[in-house]
């Protein structure tokens, strides 16, 4: 119940303000989001190199209202991108990316406007070193991004797609997707979706994600597996064993500030460690999601609050 009210507070206008005006919620915010500007995002990329990581790189923000808010993130990655390469850290590293960031659900030719500005920052990203990700988002926009994955993974081998396991159509896309060689990053899902198309029970989730992880080890795709927990991530590697996998042939992904000592674990034990590094100013949605996932951030923020 608490998770299915703060995922209906993320896109909550009346929610957002009362969230954001709290004193204390920037320094809980500062715990998952990297800081609200390119060079914040650097600095903890750098950080997270240095400590034997990966980074993919998110910049926040969603629904854009108009071609303007379109263009404008488009340009924040093409910024983020030069800024990578000119630290030395864009070799390697990846750009997660929302299509609705970049237009896909404006009216008209929005999907289209999207695909053109997806295809503009994997040119950039390329150029540099770095790979893409389209992040997914609820389950109406599942078809078009993907289709998306597709169109570009043509020009652009090394582009990912997100699928979430909280969605009953996940075994078949896995298996769409299987002679593709596309890398899948492979989630829970942080959307609350209806009972029509997902698993509504965490119990649910949990026995889809254990069966997607072997599908997606026994595909042709590189698994990038995201997930703070330590069941997940053991059944994970030892898929990756049953089905032959090398370390380099996939990953695990966690988010920034999230189980840091289950990051460093997996570092030491030669395991590729990639973290999700969220940076902007419009950081609400990303938050309120991060506070649905786990009662343990709740708490965080609660007794944050208590000291105020």
């Amino acid at each position: 119940m608490l998770s299915s009210t703060l995922n209906r507070a993320s896109r909550s206008a009346r929610a957002r303000r009362a969230v954001e005006g709290l004193p204390v919620t920037r320094r809980v915010v500062d715990r998952f989001v990297a800081g609200e500007h390119v060079p914040d995002a650097v600095a903890a990329a750098q950080q997270l190199r240095d400590g034997g990581r990966s980074v993919t790189i998110d910049v926040l923000g969603e629904d854009v209202a108009d071609v303007a808010g379109a263009r404008a993130t488009r340009d924040a990655y093409l910024n983020l991108l030069f800024a990578l390469h000119e630290a030395g850290s864009a070799d390697g590293s990846d750009v997660s990316v929302k299509l609705s960031a970049l237009g896909q659900a404006l009216p008209g030719s929005g999907a289209d406007l999207a695909t053109v500005h997806a295809r503009q920052i994997c040119t950039a990203a390329a150029a540099v070193g770095c790979t893409v990700t389209l992040d997914m988002e609820d389950h109406t926009t599942v078809d078009a991004t993907l289709a998306t994955g597709a169109a570009l993974r043509g020009e652009f081998p090394q582009i990912g797609n997100v699928l979430q396991s909280s969605l009953e159509r996940t075994p078949g896309d896995i298996a769409a997707l299987s002679t593709s060689g596309a890398r899948i990053r492979l989630v829970k899902g942080a959307y609350r979706e209806p009972a029509s198309v997902a698993h509504q029970r965490k119990s649910e989730v949990d026995r889809a994600y254990l069966a997607d992880i072997d599908a997606l080890m026994r595909s042709g795709c590189y698994p990038m597996i995201a997930t703070h927990d330590p069941r997940m991530i053991a059944r994970a590697a030892a898929a990756a064993r049953e089905c032959g996998r090398t370390p380099e042939g996939w990953e695990l992904q966690m988010l920034y500030g999230i189980r840091t000592d289950l990051q460093e674990r997996a570092v030491a034990a030669g395991q590729q460690m990639r973290v999700y590094v969220p940076f902007g100013a419009d950081w609400y949605g990303y938050f309120m999601r991060r506070l649905a996932e786990r009662p343990a951030n709740v708490a965080f923020f609660l007794r944050a609050m208590s000291r105020r």
